[in-house]
Formats: C-alpha cells, sequence, structure tokens
C-alpha cells in the first residue's frame, strides 16, 4: 500500500502551494477550474483569483452566510464560480492519502469503513490485544432508583435533579472494584428517550436492568428488555429498593419471567441481584456479577491503533462551542488527533474525564469529554482519528454529499407531498414543526412528546430537526413548509 510519508506529503503541499496562484490564474483565463469536494471561501477566491470579498458577496446573493474560512462544499463553490464565468468541475483526489484510508483509491471514491470493520479485533495479533473495562448501561422504569443506584455505586448524589424529568443528558461515569474499572452509560429513564436507549445499547457489553421491588415490571421495563435483547447484549437485573415496605423480590421475578428472563434461581439464565441503593446493600454482589459477564465474553482492544468510538452525546456550551462525550471503543484518543465525526471534521482540542478532569489521552472503553470540533455532532455517530487533516477532509466531505442528497430528498417530500396532503384531506390540518435544541437529548424528548399528541383534527409532523441556535435557513424552511419554529434552550442568530 503506498503511503506519503510525512516528509513526501510536506513536500506535495509545498509544490501545490507554489503553483497554486499560477494555475488558478491560468484555469480562470481558460474559463475553466478543477475543485476539490470542500474548501474555504479564501482557498475558493485564489482558485478564482478574485478577491474573497468578491466572493463572500457571491454567497450572500445566494442566501450563503460565510466568511473568510468558512467551509463550502463543491456544488456552492461551482455556483459562485460559474458567476465569474468559470465553469467548475470535481479535483481528482490524492490517490495515495485515498488508499492510506483504505487501502484501495478509486478516484474521488473512498470506501467508508463501517461499524463492525471499525471495532473488530479479527485479524489481530494476540500480543496488540489488551483487556479492557467493560461498558455498562443501566436501563429501567423512571424512578424505579436507576440513578440513585448509580450514585450508591459513584458514592455520590447527584439524583435529586432528576425525579422522572427529561432534562438529563447521557452521562458515562467510571467505577473501579477490586483494581478493575468498570465504564457506566447512564441512558435517562423517561419513556421520551427511548432511542437514547437503543443507541446505548450500541456501546454496551452488559446491560443492567434496574427494578423496584415495590413496583415490578412496568410499561418502561418492558421496552428497556426488549432494546437489551435486540442488541443481544448481556443482561444483569438489579431487584432495587428491597429496604422498602411492601417490596416484593418474588413478584418481580414472576414479572421478569413473563418477559422472558428467569432468575437462575428458578432455572433460567439470568442473574438477578437484590439491592437496597438508599442503603447501599447489595452494591459489592452487582459489581462482581457484571464482572463475571463482562469475563466471559474476553472483551479486549488493540490501544495502539488510531482511536474509534462513538459519540454518546453532544451539545453546544458556552464558552466552549460544541462539545462531545465520547466512548472511545478502539485505539487511544488523543489531544491533537484528527477527528472526523460523521460528516464533520476537526482537531481534538481538550480531552476531559468523566469527572471534568484534563486528560492527556483516553484508550478503550473510556469516556471522555471532546472539545475542538465546529459543529455539533449526532449522538450515535462513530469519530474515527486519521493521519492527517487532509485524510479527515476527505472522508467528511463524502459523508456530506450524501448527507446533503438524503436531507434535500427529505425535505422535498415533506414541503410538496405534505401540501398535496393537505390540500386532499379538507379539514383536517397538518401542524409541521421546525425542531431545534440544546443538545440531540432534548431534541428527541422534544420530538417524542410532540407526536405522542393525539388530536382528530390536526396531525403533527417534523420538518427538520437539529442542535443549536435557530438560524436563518431554519426560518426559510419553516416559511416554505407552512411550519412553527420551537426552540428549547436555544437562542437565534441576527439573522434569523
Amino acid at each position: 500500500m503506498a503511503v506519503l510519508t510525512p516528509e513526501q506529503e510536506a513536500s506535495v503541499r509545498t509544490q501545490f502551494a507554489a503553483g497554486q496562484a499560477t494555475e488558478a490564474k491560468k484555469a480562470v483565463a481558460e474559463g475553466k477550474v478543477q475543485l476539490p469536494p470542500t474548501l474555504s471561501v479564501k482557498e475558493l477566491a485564489e482558485y478564482l483569483d478574485v478577491k474573497t470579498v468578491d466572493i463572500i458577496k457571491e454567497l450572500m446573493k445566494n442566501g450563503v452566510m460565510a466568511n473568510i474560512n468558512q467551509q463550502i462544499d463543491f456544488d456552492t463553490a461551482a455556483i459562485v464560480a460559474d458567476s465569474f464565468g468559470v465553469q467548475a468541475s470535481p479535483m481528482a483526489m490524492d490517490s495515495a492519502i485515498a488508499e492510506e484510508v483504505v487501502g484501495e483509491g478509486q478516484g474521488t471514491q473512498v470506501k467508508l469503513t463501517t461499524r463492525s470493520e471499525l471495532f473488530s479485533t479479527d485479524g489481530e495479533a494476540a500480543e496488540n490485544l489488551k483487556v479492557r473495562p467493560p461498558v455498562v448501561t443501566v436501563m429501567g422504569h423512571v424512578d424505579h432508583g436507576k440513578t440513585s443506584l448509580l450514585d450508591a455505586i459513584r458514592e455520590t448524589k447527584v439524583a435529586a435533579g432528576e425525579a422522572g424529568g427529561i432534562t438529563q443528558s447521557i452521562g458515562a461515569y467510571v467505577v473501579e472494584e477490586k483494581g478493575r474499572r468498570i465504564v457506566f452509560l447512564d441512558t435517562p429513564g423517561h419513556e421520551a428517550f427511548t432511542a437514547m436507549r437503543a443507541r446505548g445499547a450500541q456501546v454496551t457489553d452488559v446491560a443492567v436492568l434496574v427494578v423496584a421491588a415495590d413496583d415490578g415490571v412496568m410499561p418502561q421495563t418492558v421496552e428497556a428488555i426488549s432494546h437489551v435483547k435486540a442488541a443481544q447484549v448481556p443482561m444483569v437485573v438489579a431487584i432495587n429498593k428491597i429496604d422498602k415496605e411492601g417490596a416484593n423480590p418474588d413478584r418481580v421475578k414472576q414479572g421478569l419471567s413473563e418477559q422472558g428472563l428467569v432468575p437462575e434461581e428458578w432455572g433460567g439464565q439470568t442473574v438477578m441481584v437484590p439491592v437496597s441503593a438508599k442503603q447501599k446493600k447489595g452494591i459489592p454482589e452487582l459489581l462482581e456479577m457484571i464482572l463475571l459477564v463482562a469475563d466471559l465474553q474476553d472483551l479486549k482492544a488493540n490501544p495502539a491503533k488510531l482511536a474509534a468510538g462513538t459519540v454518546i452525546d453532544a451539545h453546544l456550551e458556552k464558552g466552549r462551542g460544541p462539545v462531545a462525550t465520547v466512548l472511545v471503543q478502539s485505539g487511544t484518543l488523543r489531544i491533537g488527533d484528527n477527528l472526523v465525526v460523521g460528516h464533520i471534521f476537526g482537531k481534538v482540542r481538550a480531552l476531559l474525564d468523566d469527572r471534568g478532569r484534563k486528560m492527556k489521552e483516553a484508550g478503550p472503553a473510556t469516556p471522555a469529554v471532546v472539545t475542538g470540533l465546529p459543529d455539533v455532532p449526532t449522538a450515535g455517530d462513530i469519530f474515527q482519528v486519521v493521519s492527517s487533516e487532509k485524510v479527515a477532509r476527505t472522508i467528511a466531505s463524502q459523508r456530506a454529499e450524501q448527507y446533503r442528497v438524503a436531507t434535500l430528498a427529505q425535505t422535498r417530500r415533506v414541503t410538496l407531498a405534505d401540501l398535496s396532503a393537505q390540500v386532499g384531506k379538507g379539514a383536517v390540518k397538518d401542524l409541521n414543526l421546525v425542531l431545534k435544541a440544546d443538545s440531540n437529548g432534548s431534541v428527541e424528548a422534544l420530538k417524542g412528546s410532540l407526536l405522542k399528541i393525539q388530536d382528530p383534527q390536526v396531525q403533527i409532523k417534523i420538518v427538520f430537526e437539529g442542535v443549536g441556535t435557530v438560524t436563518e435557513s431554519d426560518i426559510l424552511l419553516a416559511a416554505v413548509s407552512n411550519a412553527l419554529v420551537i426552540a428549547f434552550n436555544v437562542k437565534s442568530d441576527a439573522l434569523a
């Protein structure tokens, strides 16, 4: 596999920079120019041999607000180039860089690695694989003591603010038991976060189902069981609140047996541990069972590889910008790494652990808070470290194009098909909505709650959903879709 050395790549970049201005002028004179999949406004000005301010003015005429460092895609750049009388065509990628990504460069196409390929240890030399901590998702019905159980395990008090609400995002916590680390993911207990629970199961090695001994199996308990079964994740049941009056563990076991979870003492295969989060009873036994179930899976990873993992949650934070909580599943994530997440890319500026302490690196099965991305990623997205910014740009560009095509198709279906249906329904009205919130969790909670509203006279449709401030684009979409904009815990920008 031909891979450029750092010295070779630097040489190529130097030669490219030296010849870029001359080539640009020659191309403009001929009325043709080749442009990369994505480039900045400043770079486009250099390609077209025009002033940056003229590029910005032309973008504004086309409804795009951009600064000198703003990244734009090829289609947008081609429209701008056309306004200057220059025909743009896609630039062929550096094949050596493409090979570095996937081992086979094919023009402008890059084969994107799948989740299973990225995290697989198949073919790895045994000496390169190290035992990693298990990742545990705690699930259960609201108010069954799920967060209190995590508090008891961590010996902290953070449960008071939950109280059945929907304001708490997924958290990731690391604890130690007999010198071994265990990573806990806290998926909020409200049923509005069904999708967040499902995402949690994607990265889970062991699921802990919390059921209150005085309440028994509830609807959200059944939902959680279905998610764990679908993900084929081993399960440990924590029968909580055994200290309360009216606690009946046998009734809980009977209810769980009806859902296919038969306890070991009844001849089944499900581990069930009685606990009291309030009195901290049964916690050592629960952790012991978690480690036992994890050991049966022989969990290992290669810490020497470039890091890859999954975004657990993400949001905008004042003073820090986009912030993502990620779980490293393979390799080691370090400050300064070039990161691709979905269709965006950036450089890791800071790493924090679950207690807010600075880290230089995060190995396999380690949760970390990452800053340095230019935009808010989507929870559930894969993140991947690559060797250079150029590789990151290439991968992100292809994903961005796929995302753009899918988004345009979806938007057209909503605005045209729904308006047509609205006319045909007569008395029945469609209520189109654009949803914006401060985090993925809030968006999904808002969406789930709104879609539960049942009214024979009104049909609710979500035209668009996203994280971040309300932008001019959101307002324009709402206008053409005859939609209302609902914003939760975010502001609008100056142009909206």
